[in-house]
Order: C-alpha cells, then sequence, then structure tokens
C-alpha cells in the first residue's frame, strides 16, 4: 500500500477549516482529525479520497487553491532539500531522485531541451483524488519554484489528462499561463533558462567564494587549503541531494577550475575523492544520530539512488549497519 506524508494530509484539513469548514464536517473521515498528531503517514486512498470530499465542498479549484499555501517545510526532507538547490530546476531533479528512491507515489521526469524543458509527472489517474492532488502538486511547485529562486516567474503552459472542471479561475490565478486539459500526458512547460536562474541561497554562496578568491589575487592573502576543503565540504553536503557532484560542477561555485581546486586541496593531502566519501559519511552519522530520517531518506541526502548501497557503503565506513549505528543497543 502507498502512503502520503500526514504534514500534507493535516495541511489539507487545516485549510478546509480556513476556507469555512468546521471539525464536525470531518467526523466520518477515516482517521479521526484527533488522532492525527500521532501518525506519520495516511495511506494514499485516504488522501486521495479527502480531496475528493473537498471538493465537492469547497468547490472547483480547492486542489489549486491549497497547492498555493504549500511551503517547502510542509515537504520534510525532500523539502529541506529544495532549500539547498543551486539552480531553479534542480527542485524537480532532486523529486525525480527522491521519488524513484523512496516511493512510487509520485514519478517525476525532467525533459530538457535547448529553449524549453518539460516537467512530466507521471501518475495516471485511477480515481477522480488521484486528478486532484496531480493539480495541487503542480500548484504547489510553481509556488516552491518561486520562491526558491525569489522571482515570479511561471511555466509556458500546463497540460493536464483529465477533464477541465466548471471554473478555471482559480487556475488562471496560480500558474498565469494557458491551461489545457483532456491531453496524453500531465506536465508542464519552462523555459530552460527559467529552470537554470541560480537560487537565492546559490548567489549569496558564489559571491562569497568569488570574494575570496578576488582577495586572494588582489591582497595577495593565500586562503589557506583547510578553508578551501571546509568550503568544498559545505558544498558537496548541499549537492548531494541531486546525486554525487563532479569537481568540475563545485569548481564552477567555488570560480576556479577543476585543475586549481585539485591542487588547492592537493596542498593539504586531500583529494576531491577522499571529501566527497568524508562528507557522506560524516552526514550520515549525524542524521542517523541526529535526526528522524528513515535510512531510506539518509540514503538520499547523501547522494545514494539505492538504500541497498547506502548501507553497504554505511557497513564499510564503520563496520556496521545504519541501524546497528541508530540503535547500539
Amino acid at each position: 500500500m502507498n502512503y502520503i506524508s500526514i504534514s500534507l494530509y493535516q495541511k489539507m484539513i487545516d485549510y478546509a477549516l480556513e476556507e469555512g469548514m468546521s471539525k464536525e464536517d470531518f467526523k466520518n473521515l477515516p482517521i479521526p482529525i484527533d488522532s492525527l498528531k500521532d501518525i506519520q503517514a495516511v495511506p494514499a486512498d485516504i488522501f486521495f479520497e479527502l480531496h475528493e470530499i473537498l471538493d465537492r465542498r469547497l468547490g472547483s479549484g480547492f486542489s489549486v487553491r491549497i497547492g498555493q499555501q504549500m511551503k517547502m517545510d510542509d515537504y520534510g526532507v525532500l523539502g529541506l532539500s529544495w532549500k539547498t538547490c543551486s539552480k531553479a530546476g534542480e527542485i524537480y531533479e532532486r523529486s525525480e531522485r527522491y521519488f524513484h528512491l523512496l516511493s512510487n507515489t509520485y514519478v517525476f521526469k525532467i525533459e530538457k531541451g535547448d529553449e524549453t524543458s518539460k516537467v512530466l509527472l507521471l501518475r495516471d489517474a485511477h480515481r477522480r483524488g488521484v486528478e486532484l492532488s496531480n493539480e495541487a502538486t503542480f500548484s504547489a511547485s510553481v509556488v516552491v519554484l518561486r520562491a526558491i529562486i525569489e522571482t515570479d516567474i511561471s511555466p509556458l503552459s500546463i497540460s493536464f489528462k483529465h477533464n477541465p472542471p466548471e471554473d478555471l479561475k482559480n487556475y488562471t490565478e496560480a500558474f498565469k499561463c494557458p491551461i489545457l486539459f483532456n491531453q496524453t500526458q500531465n506536465f508542464m512547460v519552462y523555459k530552460t533558462a527559467d529552470l537554470e536562474i541560480r537560487t537565492a541561497k546559490a548567489d549569496k554562496s558564489i559571491n562569497n567564494f568569488l570574494i575570496e578568491r578576488v582577495e586572494e589575487e588582489t591582497k595577495g592573502i593565500e586562503i589557506s587549503s583547510l578553508k578551501i576543503a571546509s568550503d568544498v565540504e559545505s558544498l558537496i553536503k548541499d549537492t548531494l541531494p541531486s546525486g554525487i557532484p563532479s569537481i568540475v560542477q563545485i569548481g564552477k561555485h567555488m570560480g576556479m577550475s577543476s585543475r586549481t581546486l585539485t591542487r588547492r586541496l592537493s596542498e593539504n593531502g586531500i583529494t576531491f575523492r577522499d571529501l566527497i566519501k568524508q562528507t557522506q559519511e560524516k552526514t550520515s552519522k549525524d542524521l542517523l544520530k541526529n535526526s528522524s530520517s528513515t535510512i531510506g531518506e539518509i540514503a538520499f541526502q547523501t547522494g545514494f539512488s539505492e538504500q541497498s548501497a547506502f548501507s553497504r557503503a554505511f557497513k564499510r565506513w564503520t563496520g556496521q549497519s545504519p541501524l546497528e549505528y541508530r540503535n547500539p543497543h
């Protein structure tokens, strides 16, 4: 059975209450409202049923309206990973990796082109609630994308496989682009250049690294190889949810060539490969001891594409399985 995070289910109920429904309206839900704080996930069909209930009670467009209320923190580990993206489109790339590794409730696929790129949601609707959930997913992702780059960009178009609603007002307000229905796939189209926009966090980090490089060149200050290694480790940690970064990729962030970065690391007897492994090990140990993230979520956060591969690597590093390390007794 597939499950959906309780935070998304709770958010829908909270917003429905804001729109005028009462707790009494939810008394016949399969999972009582008062028990939601004690669980972490709900069966997907119960989640889809709630979408259907709220669509009937609150009218066309509730799915899109609730999507507009979503914040990165509502998505747990995935949302946290979005905050460290270096460019806008990485939120979709990380979502694709996350759901491939941890869940089959959503299947994202990114098709990049020179001028435009397509973000596909490969989730066929076996009931009306899935259609509504697909609408909410696209609506939320548009909001997150705008938040992460602090720019009001919009898709070029949105396509849904299902029939159109009676009223498109909420849809046009949310997406600000043509919206097509009865299409062969669910997808959004963006300008590829928009998906390449640096995030606000990346701009700040890159600016700091470039200032350091300028000071080295103009003031004759030699930034220590230890400081550079620390900067690289920080960048690697931010990048791992997208997969293992290359030294070329990290070098670009720091305003230096891969050859220069290799030389500066070697001054302290460090290789880029060493830093990758060191960062993966340090991050996974910290998450196992100081977070409630599942083993699969930690595998995602440390750049692995399979949970089993993470478990094997962790056993090599520590001589223990992740569970043994987390619960030594």
